[in-house]
């Protein structure tokens, strides 16, 4: 900010354990016009999606090759902690993704340029921890007939591969349904769920998303939890809103896990007094739930996932969310019925 000779921006780095958000406002009006478009147009969301990476020039140059919209070349920011190494890609919609290379050991706080908070809030500390240990996924919504063109780009131009499909057969309610592919880099430690909508009776979910946040973006973050019960009982004394699976899931729930090949170790009362979902395989499960959009507009929220041998992405539990979220959605007036106009969805494979 200007406290750190920043004239133009001002950004905020909070942490949780592995977890990192950046938040940017304009120091003034006049100065920043990228972001007070963006703003104007999505409401607040995520713009950027960060990578560290290992070599920041080789990424650049392959993805260059390949087509990718390079919106800054590299370059190198130091102050007495280290020195870093930046550039910018675009990806969907307005959103892009920065890769960051640290060049040697980084002995400052977060990034050059970045200095102490010149206030804490003596609040927070008298609040229960989140609980919260690294970013899980990433979601990203499309408008029909752009999921498989944008998985495709993240394979063609930063070297991700397929991870995991499912299509709207298998992932729909009464009214909606999507279809969705993630991709994942050579190590498989980032996962990009790519979502689009499919043809149904009402609106989607996603194109809601799609209309409100005007285009593609970050529908949603997954926050991976050790102890999701701990985290939710905590994140809800802070105050966070999360949405609500109906008592008839929890008893299907417990009349399949009668014959399940695996054991819920977590008290199912306790998930359900916490409306807490569970997907699961023959190998494992996992534990998740949803938050509530973070702003008035039905665009960006969390997810808080607790994974147990369990690799997937809650498709057992997808008919259940959409209708918690449908609940709402219907509440703020948009499960309209949509006509051929509306909506060109068509059967497809991928």
């Amino acid at each position: 900010g200007l406290e750190t000779g920043s004239r133009e921006v001002v950004s905020h780095a909070i942490r949780q354990d592995k977890v990192y958000q950046e938040t940017m406002t304009s120091a003034h009006q006049r100065l920043s016009t990228e972001m007070g478009e963006h703003l104007m147009k999505h409401g607040d969301g995520v713009k950027d999606v960060a990578f560290q990476v290992e070599d920041c020039d080789f990424l650049i140059k392959k993805a260059k090759e390949r087509g990718a919209v390079i919106i800054k070349e590299p370059w190198v920011e130091q102050d007495s902690g280290g020195k870093v190494k930046y550039a910018v890609i675009q990806t969907y919609g307005d959103t892009t993704h920065t890769f960051v290379e640290y060049m040697g050991p980084y002995k400052g706080l977060f990034l050059p340029g970045y200095k102490e908070p010149l206030f804490r809030d003596p609040l927070l500390a008298k609040l229960p921890p989140g609980h919260l240990c690294f970013i899980d996924h990433i979601v990203g919504n499309q408008p029909d007939d752009t999921m498989v063109p944008v998985s495709d780009w993240y394979q063609k131009c930063l070297m991700f591969h397929r991870f995991w499909s499912i299509d709207d057969k298998q992932i729909h309610t009464e009214y909606s349904a999507l279809r969705s592919i993630v991709v994942t880099n050579y190590e498989e430690t980032i996962k990009m769920p790519i979502n689009e909508p499919a043809m149904g009776k009402k609106k989607s979910q996603i194109q809601e998303y799609i209309d409100y946040n005007g285009g593609p973006g970050v529908q949603h973050i997954a926050l991976n939890t050790p102890n999701i019960i701990q985290a939710i009982v905590n994140l809800r004394a802070r105050g966070m809103e999360f949405l609500s699976a109906p008592d008839n899931y929890y008893d299907t729930l417990r009349q399949n896990l009668k014959t399940a090949k695996i054991k819920v170790k977590e008290d199912l009362k306790t998930l359900q007094e916490l409306k807490i979902l569970v997907d699961y395989d023959d190998k494992g499960y996992l534990l998740q739930i949803f938050t509530k959009p973070v702003q008035d507009r039905p665009t960006l929220f969390l997810e808080v996932i607790q994974r147990n041998n369990h690799s997937g992405f809650g498709a057992g539990n997808f008919k259940s969310l959409f209708e918690a979220i449908e609940k709402d959605q219907d509440a703020r007036g948009n499960l309209t019925l949509l006509t051929p106009e509306k909506s060109n969805g068509t059967d497809k494979t991928f």
